[in-house]
């Protein structure tokens, strides 16, 4: 069930809350807990039903490996490492199976000349993420941080429908706490002002800008051949602001949800794009993944305690390993392989003691991150070096046809029409991208935003009517990029 559809808004969400609050006040508080894990059940399987089967297995595998962990004894600490080792890699094994089966099959028969049938395995939503949620919850029983023993309480960690699909990945400590809080067990009118604030303008990011931002994003990946030097720009800065709004649209609109039932998911997205180096990108963009890949990646591989040529490495195998996360593909695993390369030049950098200006500490930031976005859209390697190429002036440049009448643009190198035609994309859409620039790095973000609405008239008001353009906006529903992932 995706956020941007009228069976979430209208009735899903609405129901859910009624229902929780009103068994709540009656003191029915584990009855409570039971109806949200089946209406997050029922949320996952409205995608496909066939799949929450394989949630509930998970669950259970998990929630009894956490258990095992939970011996303290001294003659058991062999024991607690096997089941560590065992549960996280039957984690990582259903992970790949339904995420990187086909790509291993496919890469096989590519290098080693066998002729494998690929199996066509289908990702079920969001196994991604709520695989390293329980990752990272085996783990934090290990080290002692989490002792659940409840097993209502563990699935409702992993199900709560607002982190489920798409994040953010979350930890145990930091939310089951918030659901024995006597106080969040009844309605706080304050919670509904702000999450409803907070989804809507999550929604607003997504149907407004982001699909709007999509249309030429696509059209020009599928027409990469074709690119000029302009039209370069354009499809990359809009495919950065699609996927930058899409996002975080979802992040809104996921921490909005969450806070209707008084609970505060983790913040998982703070302005990226102000970044002035790419280790700021990092711990502003998915908040929560960069804390994973920290805390069981790269600390684990050795962290900052090694020698400078092993954590130069670490952090490339880290960053290689979150690309591939992200996808099971070429392009991605190159796409991690850059940010963990940018990563390596800013540690060295950084020794230097030279600082750049802001602006150009800015730029060089921006640039590269949606250099890189390229790869990380890209369906091919072919595709992608043709939109670098275009990027940097090796082919045409094309102009709207627009632009024909003015004699002084007639020369040899210089083409009209092309992705311009088709996509009609002329000043005003130029003027869009300019204005989204801008908006992005000197704009408060969503959490800054919300933090200081006061429920009052008039911001009651604006947010009725944002509600209600939506609603009758609301006529095409369109996947969030992350499902993919």
């Amino acid at each position: 069930m995706l956020f941007n559809s009228f069976i979430y808004l209208l009735i899903f969400l609405p129901v859910t809350w009624v229902v929780y609050f009103l068994l709540n006040t009656r003191k029915f508080t584990m009855a409570a807990k039971a109806w949200l894990i089946l209406a997050s059940i029922f949320f996952y399987g409205w995608w496909n039903p066939v799949y929450v089967p394989l949630i509930m297995a998970s669950i259970l595998l998990n929630f009894f490996s956490g258990r095992a962990l939970l011996f303290k004894e001294q003659e058991a600490v062999g024991y607690r490492r096997s089941v560590l080792f065992f549960s996280v890699s039957v984690n990582l094994l259903l992970l790949g199976y339904y995420k990187y089966a086909d790509f291993f099959i496919g890469n096989s028969n590519r290098f080693f000349a066998t002729d494998l049938p690929l199996w066509h395995v289908i990702l079920p939503l969001g196994i991604s993420f709520f695989t390293f949620t329980q990752i990272a919850y085996l783990v934090d029983t290990y080290r002692g941080d989490v002792k659940e023993q409840d097993f209502l309480n563990y699935s409702l960690f992993v199900t709560f429908f607002p982190h489920l699909l798409a994040g953010p990945i979350i930890h145990h400590k930091e939310m089951m706490p918030q659901f024995d809080r006597l106080k969040n067990k009844l309605v706080v009118y304050r919670n509904v002002y702000e999450g409803l604030f907070l989804f809507f303008m999550g929604l607003c990011k997504k149907i407004i800008i982001a699909d709007a931002f999509a249309r030429i994003a696509n059209l020009g990946f599928n027409h990469a051949e074709a690119l000029g030097f302009i039209e370069a720009w354009i499809i990359v800065l809009s495919y950065s602001f699609q996927l930058y709004f899409d996002f975080s649209g979802y992040t809104d609109m996921a921490i909005g949800s969450s806070l209707l039932f008084n609970i505060q998911l983790p913040f998982n997205f703070n302005s990226p794009y102000k970044a002035l180096d790419i280790q700021d990108f990092w711990r502003r963009w998915h908040i929560t993944l960069s804390r994973f890949l920290r805390d069981y990646v790269y600390i684990p591989l050795g962290g900052n305690r090694l020698s400078e040529l092993r954590i130069l490495t670490n952090l490339v195998m880290t960053f290689i390993i979150g690309g591939l996360w992200h996808g099971a593909g070429w392009t991605f695993i190159f796409w991690g392989f850059l940010h963990g390369i940018a990563l390596v030049i800013h540690r060295l950098w950084k020794k230097t003691g030279v600082e750049l200006p802001r602006a150009c500490a800015w730029g060089v930031t921006f640039f590269f991150v949606i250099t890189a976005w390229v790869f990380f859209r890209a369906e091919s390697f072919s595709r992608a070096s043709n939109i670098i190429r275009s990027m940097f002036g090796m082919n045409t440049i094309a102009l709207p046809v627009s632009l024909k009448k003015f004699a002084c643009l007639h020369l040899p190198h210089i083409s009209f029409g092309g992705v311009f035609e088709v996509t009609q994309v002329g000043g005003t859409y130029l003027l869009l991208l300019l204005t989204t620039l801008v908006f992005v790095v000197i704009s408060p973000n969503s959490n800054e935003f919300y933090r200081r609405i006061k429920p009052n008239f008039i911001h009651a008001s604006i947010l009725l009517l944002l509600a209600g353009y939506l609603l009758i906006n609301l006529n095409k529903v369109s996947e969030f990029i992350y499902f993919n992932f």
